[in-house]
């Protein structure tokens, strides 16, 4: 029975007060056919408000397969984003595109030998909304994630990235120390004054981590000497404690984050090309 309930948790329900009518349902049953069949790729014709977005739901629904929708800019992508939220409000509907507000890229103008320095403005609700898209393809099936095209480029490794997830669990074996320790490792930073995302402070035997994927609770781990006591959700402006969780998974604070191999194999590559050039320029 409890294997049951915990798939049924996996399955996409989608809520709509309307069916599909006039073509949508031979839409609908050919386009899953052909996922079913294999097919490498399909195309779905139909004019503006033909309700082009209801049957991709309906076909969502059906297949029950985590889906990522690409979208061309960062406003077709919220409108998308928002249209599946209402189809699926019970599922996770995430929206992934670039976080940069504002980017400037490093130029030199020879014609007046002007120099132009590299400058950025990262939105830090966009770059939340991106971790929690990561979070939320880590721990379920039943996601949608709504992205621009520009946001894959320069991602970090995803083998890196899960690897180096800390599970955390009541009982567990675990000094107060070697949590922060492996904090920062995931690039949070600790902050006992600003308690705000991608931060964690300490009071005597507590650490409190601000998640980077999450703004409505921050997770609270009690220690009774090497051992994790109780683990709880508690509100970040408030202080007030919401629930007691079993198991909770802290994902990297950045998604350019590489585990110590890959870092010393990097930096031996660095060294030795540093080297390299160092002899071409003596030369």
């Amino acid at each position: 029975m409890p294997e049951q309930q915990e798939n049924q948790t996996e399955v996409f329900h989608l809520k709509a007060p309307f069916k599909p009518t006039g073509d949508q349902p031979q839409a609908i049953e050919a386009l899953v056919q052909g996922l079913k069949a294999g097919d490498k790729g399909q195309t779905l014709l139909g004019v503006t408000g033909s309700g082009k977005t209801f049957t991709m739901a309906n076909i969502i629904a059906q297949c029950n397969r985590p889906t990522l929708i690409l979208e061309p800019n960062k406003t077709l992508a919220s409108q998308i984003c928002t249209e599946m939220r209402g189809f699926f409000p019970d599922d996770a509907v995430e929206y992934f595109v670039s976080y940069y507000d504002y980017y400037q890229p490093e130029a030199y103008i020879p014609s007046t030998d002007t120099y132009i320095e590299k400058d950025s403005a990262i939105n830090d609700e966009i770059d939340r909304l991106r971790h929690s898209a990561t979070a939320a393809l880590s721990e379920r099936r039943n996601v949608i994630i709504v992205a621009s095209v520009s946001c894959i480029y320069s991602l970090g490794d995803p083998i890196d990235y899960r690897s180096m997830v800390i599970s955390l669990r009541p009982g567990m074996q675990m000094e107060r120390d070697e949590l922060c320790r492996r904090l920062v490792k995931l690039q949070y930073e600790r902050n006992d004054m600003n308690f705000i995302r991608n931060k964690f402070r300490v009071h005597g035997d507590i650490v409190d981590i601000h998640l980077a994927y999450n703004d409505e609770y921050a997770i609270r781990v009690e220690f009774f000497g090497d051992e994790i006591d109780r683990i709880s959700e508690f509100d970040p402006l408030t202080g007030e404690r919401k629930n007691i969780v079993r198991h909770v998974a802290i994902f990297p604070a950045s998604h350019y984050i590489v585990g110590p191999e890959k870092m010393k194999e990097g930096l031996a590559k660095i060294q030795t090309e540093m080297e390299q050039q160092v002899q071409a320029f003596t030369a």
